[in-house]
């Protein structure tokens, strides 16, 4: 009697503790709001666990100007290696590029919040921007694949604008992804560019197939024969296919692991990489700097066929009127563009040294030889204490900068205040 008691009680403690797990599962799916385990930690972000205290046990404020700052000098350090820095690289002012977006039917999938297409389409929009801030002489184009066909949203242009309406107008997905196709398509207007333009492509892929009409290894050599210049960025995994063709074409392949991570691949293809040593050749180019029209002026736009008042650019050779720089005549086929666009296009050939960051724990003698403000801003850099806010120094001049001018410095302005004060005084 005894042993059956103690083994009905165990049973029963277990029935009652598997029951009590059962409970538990249920009430954690109920606070979940039935997602999974991976899908509670994207919607959270599980913003606790940057919260830290300070001395008193005070909660301190997120510093998210340092964790910019720091993913900002990762890039910056990444683009100016140490190869890079010695030696004299040439590089592409004027390119041609082809930004392919794939709206097939695994662009639906929501592992990136609220769907890939979107996340895409956001990310496309903010490299278009940084891709003419950093390019005023290069032109950009639009690509879509759906249903097994490729389709031009944007032909070639550098109004930053028109393309981005044209996307945001096709946010659709449907049907299968063809990578041949729109490799097809994208040579058939990139081989007809002039031998100055380097030609690029940037594909944004979701899937994890490509169904293709024919053979796409042909379609490669072609690309590689019209040296056009393949670059991926995947949204799902690693295809094959694709590392295939970046290799083959001198381009570069990286797989995005979530949606932050995914602009800042995209983003990675804004400054103009190197030259391909065999495709560098130097060239004369003709451009024509046009003037602006008057503002009463009327006059037909020979770009849209269009009667515009006021506005517009006049061609110095043809006398045809264009809406917008830079730009190619379409009468006489001269390159137009203005002397902002050169100026800016300039320190891509000689950027700013990256600034070294210091210390904020210092000694106190060290303190008070250190500038108490910064050289750009005029904004102080010296906290309460012994302790400095984060802070960089330019190994030239020795000026010192807060992190937000260390950005603008190098993103925006891409010349240091501290050498160009010294040479002004100089001369």
């Amino acid at each position: 009697m005894f042993d059956l008691n103690e083994s009905y009680s165990v049973n029963g403690e277990e029935s009652k503790g598997r029951r009590g797990g059962e409970e538990e599962e249920e009430e954690e799916e109920d606070e979940g709001g039935g997602l999974e385990a991976w899908e509670r930690a994207y919607a959270d972000e599980r913003s606790w666990e940057s919260l830290q205290e300070d001395e008193s046990g005070l909660l301190r404020p997120v510093d998210t100007k340092t964790l910019a700052h720091a993913q900002y000098r990762r890039r910056l350090l990444q683009r100016s290696t140490p190869a890079a820095a010695a030696a004299r690289i040439q590089k592409g002012l004027i390119r041609y590029v082809y930004v392919v977006l794939d709206f097939s039917r695994a662009a639906s999938e929501t592992d990136y919040r609220p769907s890939r297409m979107v996340v895409a389409a956001k990310c496309a929009e903010a490299f278009i921007r940084e891709f003419f801030d950093q390019n005023p002489l290069s032109h950009i184009g639009l690509v879509t694949i759906k249903d097994g066909v490729a389709q031009c949203l944007a032909e070639l242009g550098g109004s930053p604008d028109s393309k981005i309406k044209a996307l945001m107008g096709k946010l659709e997905c449907s049907g299968e992804a063809s990578l041949q196709n729109s490799l097809e398509l994208v040579h058939g207007y990139l081989s007809q560019i002039p031998s100055y333009g380097h030609r690029e492509v940037v594909i944004l892929y979701s899937a994890l197939n490509t169904c293709d009409p024919g053979d796409i290894m042909e379609t490669i050599k072609k690309c590689k024969i019209a040296k056009i210049r393949c670059s991926v960025v995947g949204l799902s995994a690693e295809i094959f296919i694709c590392k295939y063709l970046c290799e083959e074409t001198g381009g570069s392949y990286t797989v995005a692991l979530d949606e932050s991570h995914f602009k800042e691949l995209l983003l990675e293809h804004a400054p103009p990489p190197p030259a391909i040593a065999e495709y560098a050749a130097a060239n004369l180019i003709k451009m024509g700097f046009p003037q602006r029209g008057a503002e009463g002026a009327i006059s037909i736009c020979s770009c849209h066929k269009e009667v515009n008042v006021g506005g517009g650019y006049t061609c110095p050779r043809c006398k045809s009127r264009m809406c917008e720089l830079p730009t190619e005549c379409l009468i006489c086929g001269l390159t137009l563009v203005s002397s902002p666009h050169l100026a800016r296009s300039y320190h891509h050939l000689f950027p700013v040294t990256p600034f070294n960051e210091i210390s904020s724990i210092l000694p106190s003698r060290m303190q008070q030889k250190l500038l108490q403000t910064c050289f750009g801003c005029q904004q102080s850099i010296v906290n309460h204490g012994s302790k400095t806010s984060p802070h960089v120094c330019c190994p030239r001049c020795n000026q010192h900068f807060c992190l937000d001018c260390d950005i603008y410095i190098h993103e925006s302005l891409h010349n240091c205040p501290g050498c160009e004060s010294q040479r002004g005084s100089a001369t």
